[in-house]
Formats: structure tokens, sequence, C-alpha cells
């Protein structure tokens, strides 16, 4: 009878099941068994000759057969592999694999180092959205709506009329409206402009704002802070040079340059042959940007200052590529 079959097979499984040794064995019985081909595929194409009363019963034993069958083999060869994983793989004499150590984003390093030198001149440190109005980063920094200087910085528009911001300067205003005299602040951030990404430029990258706004403010309160700031930052060796040049939201305003550190002010392929690396742009606070704040700019005074942190970061470490600062490659990055 074909209940004496589905247990016999049962036996035969359990028994071949018990001396398995090796995976080639489990194999073997898979495929005698549980195969297409198998003892119980064989006694399920045997349910034609079983009389039509007796097919229920039999098949509710066939289905139980395979099912158990199915869950000792897995069993098995779950055991069967844990073990066999441990003996071949774990030998707990052997040393603990070493965990690489990560490190700090080169450009977070500059950014922590130059803040920290702001802070211990007395700067608190003033954070501002990346999506802003075009109040905020246009028209309260000076700039017109048709003034020619927004030509100067390709903007990305959002669909609900706000805009990535160009510069951190917006956090200027932004800050001098919910506080009164004296402010003194560096903003740090991510600035975007609608660029062709190439080895000199990119279409983010990272600035930090400076602002001092009190009584009694000169530009020689802003030379010196920014040649103090530059000997912390570089070493005490550095030469430093102002240029005059203009900015829509300073006046006077002026570029900073540092004597190379790479070749000692002698010339080099970083600092095109001349002995100078252009680092920053600052000025005294325009009186219109005070307006648009409501300080009163006959009491008070300000300057400002912002730098590229990429422009810094390539320079001081070497970098010629600027797109190698976004592409997180490690072996890039372990360098640093």
């Amino acid at each position: 009878m074909i209940k004496d079959t589905i247990l016999e097979v049962q036996k035969q499984f359990t028994e071949a099941l018990a001396q398995a040794r090796n995976s080639l064995a489990l194999e073997e019985i898979k495929n005698t068994f549980l195969g297409r081909k198998g003892k119980v595929a064989s006694l399920f194409s045997m349910m034609g000759n079983i009389p039509a009363e007796e097919r229920k019963a039999v098949g509710k034993l066939l289905n139980k057969l395979k099912i158990d069958l199915q869950s000792d083999f897995d069993s098995k060869v779950s055991g069967f592999t844990s073990s066999t994983s441990k003996k071949e793989w774990v030998d707990y004499t052997l040393p603990g694999y070493s965990m690489p150590k990560g490190s700090r984003h080169p450009l977070t390093q500059a950014i922590d180092d130059m803040l920290s030198i702001f802070q211990r001149l007395g700067f608190d440190i003033a954070y501002g959205p990346e999506v802003e109005t075009d109040w905020f980063n246009f028209e309260s920094l000076n700039f017109p709506p048709n003034h020619p200087a927004r030509d100067m910085q390709d903007t990305f528009y959002t669909e609900g009329g706000g805009i990535l911001r160009t510069h951190t300067s917006p956090v200027q205003t932004r800050y001098m409206s919910k506080h009164e005299p004296p402010v003194r602040i560096v903003a740090p951030g991510r600035v975007f402009r609608n660029e062709a990404i190439s080895a000199r430029s990119y279409c983010l990258f990272h600035q930090i704002e400076g602002l001092y706004v009190d009584t009694d403010i000169t530009f020689v309160d802003l030379k010196g802070t920014i040649e103090l700031f530059c000997r912390m930052y570089y070493g005490k060796d550095v030469k430093i040079k102002f240029r005059t040049s203009y900015f829509p939201f300073t006046e006077p305003s002026a570029e900073v340059d540092v004597s190379c550190f790479l070749c000692g002010g002698k010339g080099c392929r970083v600092c095109k042959n001349t002995g100078w690396l252009e680092i920053m742009g600052c000025g005294m606070v325009d009186p219109n940007v005070m307006k648009s704040v409501n300080y009163d700019p006959e009491k008070y005074t300000g300057y400002a200052f912002g730098l590229g942190v990429e422009r810094m970061v390539m320079m001081r470490l070497g970098i010629n590529d600027i797109r190698l600062l976004f592409e997180n490659d490690v072996e890039f990055l372990r360098q640093f």
C-alpha cells in the first residue's frame, strides 16, 4: 500500500540524513528524495492510481511527508554549515582584524580650524538657510534688481520663487535684522552657483563670512583682524597684501593676498609665479546695507569679509582639482 511506501521513504530519508557527513552527501540526499525525479515526486505521480475515496487522505500524507523532509533537510544543512564554518574559518587564537580609523574631511578640518581662530578673536558663530529670498541674498546687500553685479553670480532658482544662496553674506543682514549692535559674527556654510564643473570651479562650495558692527569701527580694525587671522592660520612669517576691489555691500572694498606658503613667495605653479595667493574679499559695510536692517549708518560702522574654504584648502594642500573634494574617493581622503 502507498501508506506503507510513504513510511518507508520517510525512514530511508531519516537514516540517510543521520549518516550525512559532508555537503556532497547532503546534495545526493536532496536529489534522491526531494529532487524533481526523486522518491517524493514519484509518490505524487502515483496519485492517479489511488481510489478516489482515498486520494484526499493520501494527498495529506504526501504533503506532510514533503514538508517534514524539507524541514529536516534544511535544519541539517543549517547546522552542518554552522559547524563547518566554525571549524574551517574561526580560529580564536588569531589576533583580531584591525579596524581602519576614519578621519575628518579636509574641508571640515579647515572650517573647524578657521572657526576656532575666529572664536579666539571674539567672534560668535551664526548660521542661515541655504534656500534664500531675493531680498536677503541680493537687495538687502545693496544689489538693486537690475544691478550688473548680479551677473557675477549665476543663480539657481527654486520652483517656489526662492534661490539657493550664492554667498554667505545674507547671514549678515539676517542676523543684524534680529540683533542690535554690537554684532561680531562669522557665518560658515555652503553656497551654490550655476557654474560649469571643472578642475577649478564647482556648482557648490563653502564660504566663511565675517561681520563686525559697532561704533567707531574703521578699516584699521578690519586690517588688524585679517592680519592676525592669517598669521594664526598660515604662520607668523606670512606676508599679507591688500588690493583695492569692488563689492556692492562694502565700500571701500579690498582683496587680500598672502605670500605663497609653498614657494615662500619665489613663484610656483600654485601661485602662478606671482608669489601671492588670493584668499578673501573684504571691506567696510556699505551704509545702504546698514539702512536695510534699520541700523543708523551715522552712528554705526562695520567691516565684513568672506573667504572661500575650497580655495584655501586647495592652496594649502596642493590640490589641483576641486572635484576631488566632493567625490568621496577614499584613497584621496586617506591622505588627510
